[in-house]
């Protein structure tokens, strides 16, 4: 039997001889352990959590405005007859509101005053059309002789080089287009009966609109005082600063609009004139209210001058007539309106633009029209609510801000005691 040696202790053979794995996880755990002392900030769940939570909770506010705008353009949308009216008499009103006021200081009781400033625009617009009505009544004869003649050009041309195209060729083509529209007579007719209520429709529109500006311009100082009293003090004094800074912006568009349409009718008739084209003063006339109406009305305008130039000065007078339109109407496009309404409305030529598109897209020449008005208005309010935020965060103090009104010098006042409150 063998004994043990002298102060040797026995190890069972789990001691002698460790298992590896056992030794793996106690290294492991013991890196792990390192780790979870070293990390001493927050952990990163919790900020991707909150990042998330941020995101979600805009993104829910952002979803819940864009359902409200939808559902407000589905309302104007449905009762745009009555709508329509009312902006345009809005828009209008700017216009007649300067020769009211002076009226207004030099004595003029507050209905004479509108009176008299309604009919007074009412009579320079009648007045220009009965002036130019003499000239085209007396014209028209040889414009439609000449219209004969540049019909029976336009034939020789179709059948001289390069298309050599034939006359019984150009016969049948006439005969088709008369057969076409015999067969269509129903949808023609149906057409005309749908172009008499749409005049009917527009006529009634601008009656509406015409004595809804007399009442704007009347009674529209009393609009103020109303809303402070039935909003209370404290909204009836932002009511009073942004809607009279819309007003303002409002009258700017006008006044801008009015320019463009100046100066581009002034160029097309300059070079009318020097082709020699006749009725210019019509075209003139028709240029410069055209511009009112973007898109269409420049180019019904532009249209017309150049049939006139073909029928009277033959092709290349009606080139260079082309020519210039374009060249005009694309200056003030692009650069003189763009930079006037961007200068009047303090917007920037791109909004101006993707204004005039998408309105023009969803309620066509009239939403074309009134699209660079709204989105000026939009921008007012924009502007007017960053001021606000600005005097509560501390940010811009009361002397910083310019404001139209006594109301917005005390609702600055209101919002600069809060945020020193805070």
């Amino acid at each position: 039997m063998r004994l043990p040696l002298k102060g040797v202790r026995s190890v069972p053979s789990s001691e002698a001889d460790p298992d590896p794995l056992v030794a793996q996880e106690e290294d492991l755990d013991t890196a792990l352990a390192v780790d979870r002392s070293d990390n001493r900030g927050v952990d990163r769940a919790e900020i991707i959590g909150d990042g998330v939570r941020w995101m979600a909770s805009w993104g829910l506010r952002i979803i819940i405005i864009l359902i409200a705008t939808w559902m407000l353009l589905q309302i104007v949308g449905r009762f745009w007859s009555a709508v329509l009216p009312v902006l345009l008499a809005l828009i209008a009103s700017t216009l007649l509101w300067p020769p009211t006021r002076w009226l207004r200081k030099h004595g003029f009781s507050v209905t004479w005053s509108a009176v008299t400033a309604l009919v007074a625009g009412l009579a320079l617009i009648i007045g220009i059309f009965a002036a130019l009505a003499p000239s085209v009544i007396n014209q028209a004869p040889e414009l439609s002789a000449n219209a004969i003649t540049g019909v029976n050009q336009i034939r020789n041309w179709l059948q001289g080089p390069p298309l050599h195209v034939r006359p019984d060729q150009i016969d049948d083509a006439v005969k088709a287009i008369t057969e076409r529209l015999q067969s269509s007579g129903e949808q023609i007719a149906s057409g005309v009966f749908s172009g008499v209520a749409t005049a009917g429709s527009v006529l009634v529109t601008l009656v509406v609109a015409l004595i809804l500006t007399f009442f704007f311009v009347k009674d529209g100082y009393r609009f103020l005082p109303w809303a402070r009293h039935t909003f209370g003090r404290g909204a009836g004094t932002h009511l009073t600063e942004v809607l009279t800074r819309i007003y303002g912006t409002l009258g700017g568009f006008i006044r801008t609009q009015a320019i463009v349409s100046a100066v581009d009718s002034t160029f097309i008739g300059i070079g009318l004139i020097l082709l020699g084209v006749p009725l210019v003063g019509p075209l003139v006339v028709l240029t410069f209210f055209g511009g009112f109406i973007p898109i269409v009305g420049a180019f019904v305008a532009g249209t017309l001058a150049v049939l006139v130039a073909l029928v009277t000065k033959g092709l290349t007078a009606a080139i260079i007539a082309l020519i210039i339109i374009i060249a005009v109407q694309q200056i003030e496009g692009h650069v003189l309106q763009p930079l006037l309404q961007s200068r009047s409305m303090r917007l920037h030529p791109a909004i101006v633009l993707l204004a005039i598109a998408a309105g023009g897209d969803t309620f066509g020449i009239i939403g074309a029209f009134l699209a660079v008005p709204l989105a000026a208005t939009a921008a007012v309010l924009w502007r007017y609510l960053s001021e606000q935020i600005d005097l509560r965060t501390g940010d811009a103090a009361p002397e910083d801000l310019t404001p139209l009104t006594a109301e917005g010098k005390l609702a600055q006042e209101a919002a600069a005691r809060t945020a020193s409150e805070d």
